[in-house]
């Protein structure tokens, strides 16, 4: 056990502190209060502050970098050739001094401060200037696809006949809205981050098809418009024509991979109940 300090005159905390240190690691626990007060006849206030000081943590000390440093090297007497060189000579090492780079603290304590900083000076990223770059978009994506339709044989459909036999729609609007909307959907999808893989993988590759598809659709409309064609051929009206199956189809699954969660195998759900089964067997 550790030796009480003994004095005539009071004894200040900072010097009982080791000591108490000493008597919690003999123990094994930290003492109570009224054993430190009656090893150490003092107050319950020093007792109180010498607790507390025992239960802060210690600091940890910084690993110091090693450097060799070569011993200088002294003027000595060439020995002769029957002299032997001696143990000392023989077993004479670099010595080896310890310093704290002060690099290491510098470094550490700027990594402290950085993401204060950064947070305090982080700021939401507005959006509205997407609708700046979305308005001229559209108007071009639009008109390349209406007339793109309208030389693949789109146009004035009666979509009501016999209900509302006045009621007519261009069926060439299908095409932006169909195509263009898919691939903004699937882009969300996709960089949401929040679905599960089956439909983040189907997302980003059918968002970029449909984003590959828009650009040749645009293509295709403006060098049959440059080269005066007024009908497209037939290659490029059978691409066009499936477009809108093709983005119902893409869409319909997208949205059942989106809600549709991670399902266990059949093999699993079997294994999982015959485990079930073999543990109501053992408890029985």
């Amino acid at each position: 056990m550790s030796t009480p300090v003994r004095s005539t005159y009071p004894v200040p905390v900072e010097d009982l502190i080791p000591v108490a240190r000493k008597l919690a690691t003999e123990l094994g626990t930290l003492p109570s209060r009224n054993r430190i007060m009656k090893e150490y006849r003092i107050g319950a206030d020093k007792a109180r502050s010498i607790l507390d000081a025992l239960a802060e943590p210690t600091p940890e000390p910084v690993e110091p970098r090693l450097h060799a440093v070569p011993s200088p090297v002294e003027s000595e007497p060439v020995a002769g050739a029957g002299e032997m060189p001696s143990a000392s000579e023989e077993g004479a090492s670099p010595q080896v001094t310890a310093s704290v780079d002060p690099g290491i603290v510098a470094r550490t304590a700027q990594a402290e401060k950085v993401p204060a900083a950064a947070s305090q000076d982080a700021r939401p990223v507005r959006s509205w200037p997407v609708l700046l770059l979305a308005l001229p978009a559209f108007v071009a994506v639009w008109s390349g696809w209406v007339g793109l339709g309208t030389l693949t044989g789109f146009g004035v459909v009666h979509p009501l006949p016999g209900i509302a036999d006045g009621f007519t729609i261009n069926s060439a609007i299908t095409l932006p809205i169909g195509v263009e909307t898919y691939a903004a959907f699937a882009l969300r999808v996709w960089l949401s981050g929040q679905v599960p893989v089956a439909a983040r993988t189907f997302a980003k590759w059918s968002a970029l098809a449909a984003l590959v598809l828009g650009a040749l659709g645009q293509v295709a409309y403006h060098l049959l418009e440059a080269a005066g064609v007024t009908q497209a051929p037939w290659q490029i009206t059978t691409v066009v024509a499936c477009l809108p199956v093709a983005v119902l189809g893409m869409g319909a699954a997208l949205a059942h991979l989106v809600h549709a969660g991670p399902r266990p195998t059949r093999t699993a759900s079997r294994f999982r109940q015959l485990r079930t089964r073999l543990f109501k067997n053992g408890e029985k």
